[in-house]
C-alpha cells in the first residue's frame, strides 16, 4: 500500500513543477531571439522578421546586451518570458538539436516554440490555480486539464504545430475564472469587476481593491502605489509603466514575474512566493 506524500514531499513536488515552468537559457539555443517577430517601437529598437536571428545574439546562445537592455531600447526583451518552453523545444521536441546545425529543421523548431510557449504559460496558470485553498472544488478538474496540458506539450513538432491551441486555452480559462471566483469571493464578495477595463493612467493609489478582477485589463501607466491587493486577479492584466510602489501584491493572484518587469515598483513593493523584484525597481 501506498503512503501519503508528507506535506514536505508535496512542497518539492510543487517546487519542481514551478521550476520547469521557469526559462533556462543555457538548456536554450536563444529561440525567443530567432522565432518572434517585432516591430520598431517603445519595447523594441529595430524590427526583425519571425525566424530571423536578433543581431544582438551571439554565437553561444546569448544576449550581448542581456544586462543593458532597457537603456538599449529592448524593453519588449526585458519582460519577455517564454515559462520553459524554450529548454522543452531544444532539449526536449528536438533532443538537444541545435536550429543552426540544422537549418531544415528550424522552421519546424521556430513554430513548436510559438506554440510550446502558450502550452507552458498555460501550464503555469494551471499550477497557480491548484495553489488556491478555496477553489479546491475545481481542483481535480484542473489537475486533469493539467495533465491534457501536458501530455500536448510531448508531441512531435508536426504534430504540435497545428494543434487548436485557441480551444484548448478556452477550456484552461473556463477553469482559471471559476477557480479565481472561488478564491476572491472569499476574501470579498462585493469586489469590483475589472475585466477588459480600459484603466490607462487610472488614479488607484491606495485604493482597496481585495478580491477585485484584473484580468486583461489595460493598466498601463496606473497608479497602483499602496494598493490593498489581496487575491486581486491580473491574468493577463497590461501592467506596463504602472506605479506599484508600496502595493502588497503577496497574495495577488496569477501575477506573472513577466507583469512585474514590465511595471515600476520599489523595496517596499510585496510580490508573491518565487518571484522577485526585478533590478531596475532597485535603481
Amino acid at each position: 500500500m501506498m503512503r501519503p506524500a508528507s506535506s514536505a514531499m508535496r512542497l518539492l513536488i510543487g517546487i519542481s513543477l514551478v521550476l520547469e515552468l521557469v526559462a533556462d537559457c543555457g538548456r536554450c539555443f536563444g529561440l525567443c531571439c530567432v522565432a518572434p517577430a517585432f516591430a520598431a517601437s517603445a519595447d523594441f529598437a529595430i524590427n526583425k522578421d519571425a525566424g530571423r536571428p536578433c543581431p544582438n545574439l551571439g554565437s553561444d546562445s546569448r544576449c550581448g546586451i542581456h544586462a543593458h537592455l532597457r537603456e538599449r531600447g529592448f524593453r519588449g526583451c526585458a519582460v519577455y518570458d517564454c515559462f520553459g518552453a524554450g529548454q522543452h523545444v531544444a532539449q526536449g521536441t528536438f533532443g538537444g538539436r541545435d536550429w543552426r546545425a540544422e537549418r531544415q529543421a528550424s522552421v519546424l523548431m521556430f513554430g513548436a516554440f510559438e506554440v510550446m510557449r502558450q502550452l507552458h504559460e498555460l501550464l503555469w496558470y494551471v499550477t497557480e490555480a491548484l495553489k488556491l485553498q478555496a477553489a479546491q472544488a475545481v481542483h481535480e478538474e484542473l489537475r486533469l486539464l493539467s495533465a491534457r496540458t501536458e501530455q500536448l506539450t510531448n508531441l512531435s513538432a508536426e504534430r504540435l504545430i497545428p494543434l487548436d491551441i485557441e480551444s484548448h486555452r478556452e477550456d484552461v480559462n473556463g477553469l482559471l475564472r471559476r477557480a479565481s471566483l472561488l478564491e476572491r469571493r472569499v476574501v470579498r464578495p462585493d469586489a469590483p469587476d475589472y475585466a477588459g477595463a480600459d484603466l490607462i493612467g487610472a488614479d488607484l493609489r491606495g485604493k482597496d481593491l481585495r478580491g477585485a478582477t484584473f484580468r486583461g485589463a489595460c493598466l498601463i501607466g496606473a497608479d497602483l502605489s499602496e494598493a490593498k491587493l489581496r487575491a486581486t486577479d491580473f491574468t493577463g492584466a497590461d501592467v506596463r509603466d504602472a506605479d506599484l510602489r508600496g502595493a502588497d501584491l503577496s497574495a495577488a493572484l496569477f501575477v506573472t514575474q513577466s507583469q512585474l518587469e514590465a511595471a515600476r515598483g520599489d523595496a517596499t513593493t510585496s510580490v508573491p512566493p518565487l518571484r522577485r523584484h526585478p533590478p531596475h525597481w532597485l535603481v
